[in-house]
Parts: C-alpha cells; structure tokens; sequence
C-alpha cells in the first residue's frame, strides 16, 4: 500500500429507514446530529496523533473523501463546514481531490449544496434505487421519479456533472418489465456512474423478519426470486455496456474516466481510513498493515468511554483487541486475489508474484483451476478474471476459494 489516504465519514441519520436495512443508521433529532458532528471532528482531530499509538502510518495528503450513510445530505451547511475544517486542520486536502456525498432524492436543501461546492465537493451519490413509485414507497424511500429527476437537473445546473446512480434489483413488486424501465431511465439521465445491487435482505430488517414469517407487510409476499434477481441484473449488464457505460467491478458501471477513485481504493487495497459510526479503516504498518473499525452502537460512539479503536488502544487495559485485525504476508495476499477479483480486469498475476513470491500462488492454484473449470473464473499465465457468470456468484467463487485455503 502507498499514496495518499482515502477518508470515509459515516453520517448514519434518515429521514426514514428503508424495510431492507440494517445497517448502523436510523431517524434522530437535530440535537442528537449535532452533538454527533462534535464527535466525529474530535476523532478526526487526534486521528494523527492516535495512529502513531499502533504504528500506522496515516498520510497526511487526500486525494478521495466520502460521505456515507445513512443519508449525509441531512447535515446542515454549517456542520459540513465544521467537518470541512477539522478535516483541513489534520489533513492536506489534493487539489484534484475526488469529494463524494451520497445523498437520497429531495433531500439535499440549496444551502447545504452552496457550501459543499464551497467545500470542494464534485461527486454526488443518488440513492435511487428505483424509478417506479411503487416500489420505492414499498420500502420506505421518500422520492419519485419526478424529484429524482428534478434533482439530477438542480445539481448539474450548480456545477455537479459527475453523478452516480444506485438501482437495485429485486425490490418488492419488481417485474421484468418494471426492471427494464428503471434501466431505460438510467441510461436516459445520462448519468456517468451508475452502480447496481442485487438485494439481499438481512433477517434482521422489517422485510427480512416479514418474508421469514411469510407476511404481507412491506411487500414481503412479492420480493422477486433470487433467479429472476439474476436474470435482471445480467440484462442490465447488457444493456449498460450497449450504451457505452462499461462494468468496472461487480456491482459498478462507468462511462470513461468516471469510475470512483475512492471505492477503487478499497479494492486495490490503498490507505483509508474512516470515521463516524461503524466505519472502518486500514493503514499500512511496517509489518504490513492494520484494519480497525469503530463501534456500530451511537450511545456508545457518543458516550464518554472512548469507544473508537484508537481511543481505545491508548489504554493499557484495552480489552477491545478483537475490533483489530493485523494483516501480515499471507492475508494480504489473499485479500488482493479476492479484492482484485472483484474489478473486470482481473488479477495481475505477475504483480501477485513480484509482492509475495510464488509459493502462497502455487498453493492456491489447485482452488483456482478448480473454479476455472467450473466456469467461473478465466485464468491464464498473465491474469485472472472472474467469468460473467462468475461475477453473478462471486460469493461463491470467494467461498469455494477460502474453504480450500484453509483446508
């Protein structure tokens, strides 16, 4: 790992919670929020200091900063300027600094836009979803078609071109031609980044708990089959490459010179580091590299115990070790086969050779011959690559790889 750092800022408040997530976010008062701010301008202000505590080595420049959620447009524009000059008192923000908000549909007021392109932000993330009232009202999402692009429209006339657009395959009352529809208006918005999920509904979500107890609510009865998931998602993957925006990772798509230099980062295993709730981060050591993640819970984020791994690593007594995970020889190899796999053009195996040597190769060569001939993966002597198919279960593939390197 080498160059500048990514940073990622959890901002975990909705307006409302969509039926299929869990994830560490939900609906809090404006003094909740602000109180949050403060928090997370407090980790970033000793994040340099607190790293040196555990050897990482944390860069001082950035070239990619990304807000997540939850939906970050929410926080006012005087909370990002807060934000925006802690972050500038601990780090030297790139000139070409690539700066992302996600942001859901009607949720981004004029002022807190003013001050984000005053900040430098030149990316913004809908959270679409879908372009069919009906299946965005079923799980929860607050926009229509209209106001989705409505917006598109407002950000593009203040300056904001590089757009991106999530869909999601599968969503309750999703037909094929509903599918086709939302894929249609995608590619009509002219939109250079569009990323595509296949929905996975955790047991833990309002859907999840209604579909394992055959319910109604929230369309539980009417969520599409895994089959017909896969089958759309595959079509869109035609579709987009047909109009010139090119599958670059399993679930992204871009037109040229429009993929995310910040999500990039993860899969080619660069610096970042993350702050805010539940977000995680990983920094080289001179032994290889460190990942750490904060806490998911906010009391505790909030609380006074200093619940974030760094915090934690400043006393003696941390009984918090599990949160950390040092990545040494063998692990780093088999995380840049497994992240590498996730991006189209594959694993260069010459690069895999050159950083750790042929024998971890050779070991793993077996599993990978094996995944070949079951039509997943394209291996030569040069590069690997997941199949079409591959990319559609690549859980699998990762699966099948893992289980065979541990036996």
């Amino acid at each position: 790992m080498a160059g500048p750092v990514g940073v990622y800022i959890s901002v975990p408040f909705c307006k409302a919670k969509c039926t299929f997530c869990n994830f560490a976010s939900g609906v809090f008062g404006a003094e909740r929020m602000q109180q949050y701010v403060d928090r997370l301008c407090e980790e970033i202000r000793t994040s340099q200091a607190v790293t040196q505590n555990i050897a990482a080595s944390l860069p001082r420049t950035v070239d990619t900063i990304y807000f997540g959620g939850g939906t970050p447009s929410l926080l006012s524009a005087q909370q990002f300027r807060q934000i925006f000059q802690h972050l500038r008192g601990e780090f030297d923000l790139a000139g070409d600094a690539e700066i992302t908000l996600e942001c859901a549909p009607g949720q981004l007021s004029d002022e807190t836009l003013d001050e984000l392109l005053q900040q430098g932000m030149n990316r913004i993330s809908f959270g679409v979803q879908s372009f069919v009232d009906r299946e965005t009202a079923a799980v929860g999402r607050l926009h229509t078609q209209q106001q989705c692009e409505a917006e598109l429209e407002r950000v593009r006339a203040a300056g904001v071109h590089d757009v991106n657009i999530d869909l999601i395959a599968g969503l309750p009352h999703q037909t094929a031609q509903s599918w086709q529809y939302s894929v249609e208006q995608v590619i009509a918005s002219g939109a250079p980044h569009i990323s595509v999920y296949m929905l996975e509904v955790d047991d833990e979500s309002r859907l999840g708990r209604e579909m394992l107890e055959q319910g109604t609510r929230y369309g539980a009865s009417s969520v599409p089959s895994e089959d017909d998931t896969a089958d759309w998602y595959q079509q869109a993957c035609a579709a987009f490459r047909a109009a010139g925006v090119q599958q670059y990772e399993i679930s992204n798509f871009a037109r040229p010179g429009h993929r995310s230099r910040h999500n990039l980062k993860y899969w080619q295993r660069q610096p970042y580091i993350g702050f805010g709730l539940d977000a995680h981060s990983m920094l080289p050591t001179d032994a290889g590299a460190v990942r750490f993640a904060n806490t998911c819970d906010l009391d505790e984020y909030l609380g006074n115990a200093a619940p974030t791994p760094l915090r934690l690593l400043e006393s003696a007594s941390n009984t918090a070790a599990p949160e950390f995970d040092i990545i040494g020889h063998d692990e780093a190899f088999e995380e840049s086969l497994f992240l590498g796999l996730r991006l189209n053009e594959g694993v260069d195996l010459n690069h895999l050779r050159n950083q750790f040597g042929d024998v971890l190769l050779d070991d793993a060569m077996p599993a990978l011959l094996e995944v070949r001939d079951a039509g997943l993966l394209e291996l030569n002597s040069d590069t690997m690559r997941l199949t079409p198919h591959g990319r559609l279960v690549s859980n699998e593939v990762f699966n099948r790889l893992l289980i065979s390197s541990a036996a």
